[in-house]
This record gives C-alpha cells, sequence and structure tokens, in this order.
C-alpha cells in the first residue's frame, strides 16, 4: 500500500507497511508531518525544497518523492553500501540491495532498507518499529 501526497510540485508517496517509526519526520517538520492530523501529511505546510530535504532524511525509505514532472521516484544513486547499526533498532543499509528471501523470490531495495534486530517484526526480514515496543537494546 502507498499514499501519495502533492502541493503541485512535489509529490510525497508514502509507504507505512515500510515505516519504521523513526519520527523524524514529525519532530523536525511537523508543519509537515504530523500524526495528530489527518491527513498526516500536509503538503502546504513547508516549501518544496524543505519537503524534500525532510524526505531524504527518512530513514526506513518509507517517505520518498518525485517532482511532478517526472514519472518516477527520485532515488539517491550510491557508488558503495554502507550498514549502520542502530541503537535498540534496526539494520539500516544504504545502497542498492537485492534481498532473496527463503522460497528464492527476489526482491530490489533501493536508498535505505532497515532490516529487523529484534526478532519481533511482523514483517521480517524488515523492521516494523516492534523494536519499541519490547525495549530491544
Amino acid at each position: 500500500m502507498k499514499k501519495e501526497y502533492t502541493n503541485g510540485d512535489v509529490t510525497v508517496i508514502w509507504k507505512p507497511d515500510v515505516c519504521i517509526h523513526s519520527k523524524i519526520c514529525w519532530t523536525q517538520l511537523n508543519a509537515v508531518f504530523n500524526p495528530a492530523n489527518k491527513p498526516w501529511i500536509n503538503m502546504q505546510g513547508a516549501n518544496t525544497n524543505e519537503i524534500i530535504e525532510q524526505v531524504k532524511k527518512c530513514p526506513s525509505g518509507a517517505l520518498s518523492y518525485r517532482m511532478n514532472n517526472e514519472a518516477e521516484p527520485i532515488k539517491e544513486t550510491r557508488i558503495e553500501n554502507l550498514i549502520i547499526v542502530t541503537k535498540g533498532g534496526p539494520l539500516l543499509v544504504h545502497g542498492s540491495i537485492t534481498i532473496q528471501d527463503h522460497e528464492g523470490n527476489f526482491c530490489q531495495k533501493d536508498n535505505v532498507t532497515a532490516f529487523c534486530r529484534c526478532g519481533q517484526s511482523k514483517n521480517k526480514p524488515f523492521c516494523d518499529g516492534s523494536h519499541k515496543a519490547v525495549e530491544f537494546e
């Protein structure tokens, strides 16, 4: 599932199943990203550049964007991969990767992928934010 929000210049794409609820979006740009509001994304809350810069900070890739004059979401090109072990949270893998599941199916991921470390995710191997409820260290 994905939801799209636009201000005319840029469209923000939100994939709730990928979100790890890091809160970076709404703690840093609350005028646009506010979970207390319905809808929770207000594209009139900031200018296009501020929205794009905030979306780029999404650690899970649940938020992406595309300029409305382009067909596909913008993907950052990375030359090398980077893996970050977050404190009490997921492994964040930066870069373009291919994942093969136990049945042999392949999945392509770009930008940032959050992998579960706590073992409690309902969306394994990906993080769904369950580490917070179980106070994973």
